[in-house]
């Protein structure tokens, strides 16, 4: 029997705001962190995982992610990995813990961080990169462990199995066809923050369409001059053919995005990322039938399914960029997955940070793989920033994400990016000229 004997936790910071990579206009300054989480046993076996932030407070969500899993040690890994449905349940009713979100906040940042490493140790266990592992599963599996709280009036326990079990036989076919074709498509984020001039947003497209990159998308929102001079740019290098969308991370109110939009509609953008508040359903769908036929794209800061749910209700996106480190892993990402593929809605998700590409590689394969079935109007970000830091980094050629090969789901960090980057303490954070 192998038992879970420990857990440790790491507040990780990398200076990435000292190069603008990061930022827009809602975030100036942004320093990629990660709350990372490491569970121990006393085999061969281990678990990794962690949430995204940008700096301050990623000390907190690595506490709140030590609280969450606490009560793991001593515990038989084989009884928490064979049901990972009852393990996330039993982790969420942490009633005092719950108090403090519930589901949104730092304590459900923790909790995506912990059960993100509890995924890792399962596929780790079973030999399996994730989206294998996932792929595997029966829908019955699959829904088993699912978080289907507060959605039975959009989503039932045996609608879930029944939208699983449509693409069930034809999964080694849509297997092939990724492998054949190199692999998932992505879109490049990397030339766009706000932060860069207009000679290295020039030369990052240029890079970028090189690259064999079809998808680009800039920040937007913080000056309008600005944002016409610098997608005028972005439209001279990378032509009309492609796909060009635009982010503007929450920074506008309704009308000042609907008048805002209607300014740079002539740059025929594909979508416009977070018009407004996060959390205004409402205010989405009232942007979205404003700007049409630009689409509307959100969810990165989505706290939970059931805002998800809400925002198909209400028809207010025609993008859910969910996000894999936010959402609390992938008992609740299956539930938005299975909501958006009833809803018609693709999943495009969000990976503006780090770590984030290594993970949301598995949930965008295994989405076409076994939910959607279909890569029509879908793809997934990437950015090229500190992938050197992960044991298994993703890997992009061409415009796409090649299927990842190794256990696990792509989480581990080498103890040497821990042991330097680890704030305060670390090695590049002590020295005097970072402080």
């Amino acid at each position: 029997m192998t038992t879970i004997t420990g857990v440790r936790t790491h507040d990780v910071r990398f200076p990435t705001s000292l190069t603008a990579d990061g930022s827009d206009a809602m975030n100036k300054v942004t320093d990629y962190s990660a709350a990372y989480v490491v569970l121990e046993t006393d085999g061969e076996l281990a678990g990794y995982g962690f949430t995204f932030t940008i700096g301050r407070g990623n000390d907190l969500c690595a506490e709140a992610a030590r609280q969450r899993a606490l009560p793991l040690i001593g515990r038989d890994t084989d009884e928490l990995l064979d049901d990972l449905g009852a393990t996330y349940r039993e982790l969420a009713s942490d009633s005092q813990l719950r108090w403090l979100g519930p589901e949104k906040g730092v304590e459900h940042l923790g909790m995506a961080a912990v059960m993100n490493a509890l995924w890792d140790m399962a596929a780790r266990r079973a030999g399996k990169p994730l989206w294998r592992l996932l792929a595997d599963m029966t829908p019955e599996e699959l829904v088993d462990v699912t978080d289907l709280r507060y959605l039975s009036d959009v989503l039932t326990r045996q609608e879930a199995i029944d939208l699983l079990a449509e693409g069930w036989p034809t999964r080694a076919e849509r297997i092939a066809e990724l492998e054949t074709s190199g692999g998932y498509p992505c879109y490049t984020t990397s030339a766009g923050w706000l932060g860069y001039s207009d000679e290295k947003l020039r030369r990052l497209l240029t890079e970028a369409v090189d690259q064999g990159y079809r998808h680009v998308k800039l920040k937007v929102g913080a000056d309008l001059d600005d944002d016409i001079r610098r997608l005028r740019i972005a439209r001279e290098v990378i032509g009309w053919d492609a796909q060009l969308m635009i982010d503007a991370n929450q920074v506008w109110d309704v009308p000042e995005a609907i008048e805002w939009m209607a300014r740079l509609a002539e740059f025929k953008p594909h979508w416009i990322e977070e018009p407004t508040s996060p959390d205004d359903i409402l205010g989405h769908a009232a942007i979205r039938k404003a700007v049409a036929p630009i689409g509307v794209a959100t969810g990165e800061h989505g706290m939970n399914r059931v805002l998800f749910k809400q925002l198909f209700q209400a028809e207010a996106i025609d993008f859910c960029q969910l996000d894999s480190a936010r959402l609390a892993s992938i008992n609740e990402i299956l539930a938005v997955y299975l909501m958006a593929k009833k809803f018609g809605v693709p999943v495009c998700p969000h990976a503006g940070g780090v770590g984030l590409c290594e993970l949301v590689q598995h949930l965008s394969i295994f989405d076409y793989v076994a939910v959607s079935g279909t890569l029509e109007n879908r793809v997934t970000e990437f950015v090229d920033h500190l992938h050197e830091h992960f044991t298994d980094p993703c890997i992009v050629e061409g415009g796409r994400y090649t299927l990842p090969t190794a256990p696990g789901y792509s989480a581990r960090m080498h103890e040497e990016s821990v042991a330097t980057y680890e704030f305060p303490g670390g090695a590049y954070w002590a020295q005097p000229v970072a402080g």
